[in-house]
């Protein structure tokens, strides 16, 4: 009987013949590999990457700290400090405004909408555009459904109530919330907990189900609300020093390619698929109220992004490119949205 090879296996041959020097790369991720998701999604890169290639380049996924800290992988991969980082555009509005538009917008498209306008509305042009001047090749690698949109001590029943919380809170979301009278300050994973705590911030948002039961807000923190307005899907990338990405001959940048489609796909579905177990735990297990923001609380926080997003793209040239573009795409699909999808 003839062997059946793995496309695994066939695509690793085109490396058996030694062409590109075997690699060692440190893969720097801002979130712990124990994390569902946003840190198993970056350990399944580093062995899709490490297997695709036959072992030609070995990838060691790095927890936070493990080479540097979580919020610092922008620069090291630029560097060349490590070869690749696994994090997502938002995390880096500090350097480029941009990139926050090629992570997550508030009332933005779900992940098919989104994907599409990466894919075949400009959106990769942009993220190849805006990070180049610092020395870094990104890939999108991954999305994930939407987020919940905050663990309360108490319970907020209208966004009034909002008013002078302190609260972890990330990318242009934080922005709205700011506009409503919250303090917000961006914290990696591992330190929103002890930060929750301590009384150091009154609430946070973090992720969607799955990955907040994983953190445990849940012991300090018992309001749950959705929808998860400013992220209703969210892209995360992987990084590569562009030298380095320069250096690959075409068919190793087709594989990390190739992995990465193969690692949307395989998110998105697992992160659909893992939400409603988790609710269930909060809610049985562990006595979590879940809230819905009201359709008037709603408006009143889009009304604020409307704001923060027209003061954005007058602040910012590369903003309001970027900006125009994804807006005009989504025009051009509301027709397909309306007509193609149920309510």
């Amino acid at each position: 009987m003839k062997k059946i090879l793995t496309t695994t296996a066939l695509v690793a041959g085109m490396f058996a013949g030694g062409a590109q020097a075997q690699q060692s790369w440190n893969l720097q991720s801002t979130y712990p590999g124990s994390l569902p998701q946003l840190g198993t999604l970056g350990q399944r890169i580093a062995d899709q990457i490490t297997r695709i290639t036959g072992g030609e380049i070995e990838v060691t996924f790095q927890n936070p700290g493990g080479v540097v800290p979580a919020l610092e992988v922008f620069d090291a991969v630029g560097s060349g400090a490590v070869e690749a980082g696994w994090s997502t555009p938002g995390y880096w509005a500090g350097r480029v405004p941009a990139l926050q538009l090629l992570a997550a917008v508030p009332f933005g498209p779900q992940a098919g909408e989104y994907l599409a306008w990466l894919k075949f509305g400009g959106g990769e042009e942009f993220l190849e555009e805006l990070y180049e001047p610092h020395n870094i090749k990104s890939i999108i690698c991954a999305v994930i459904a939407p987020e919940a949109s905050g663990w309360f001590r108490e319970e907020i029943n209208s966004v009034e109530d909002l008013r002078g919380l302190s609260m972890r809170f990330f990318g242009l979301g934080a922005k709205v919330m700011e506009r409503m009278g919250v303090s917000t300050q961006l914290l990696a994973g591992g330190d929103i907990f002890p930060a929750l705590e301590l009384g150091t911030i009154d609430a946070t948002e973090f992720s969607m189900p799955a990955i907040d039961l994983n953190l445990g807000f849940y012991q300090v923190a018992s309001y749950y609300y959705f929808p998860g307005w400013h992220q209703q899907s969210t892209f995360f990338d992987l990084m590569i020093n562009l030298d380095l990405w320069e250096e690959l001959d075409e068919d190793t940048q087709f594989a990390i390619e190739t992995v990465c489609d193969a690692n949307i796909a395989y998110g998105l579905a697992e992160g659909e698929a893992l939400q409603f177990d988790a609710l269930r735990e909060l809610e049985e297990e562990h006595g979590v109220n879940i809230r819905q923001w009201s359709d008037e609380d709603l408006a009143a926080l889009e009304a604020a992004w409307d704001e923060v997003a027209a003061e954005l793209v007058a602040e910012d040239e590369d903003f309001a490119r970027v900006y125009e573009s994804y807006s005009t795409f989504r025009q051009n699909y509301a027709r397909w949205r309306e007509i193609g999808y149920l309510d």
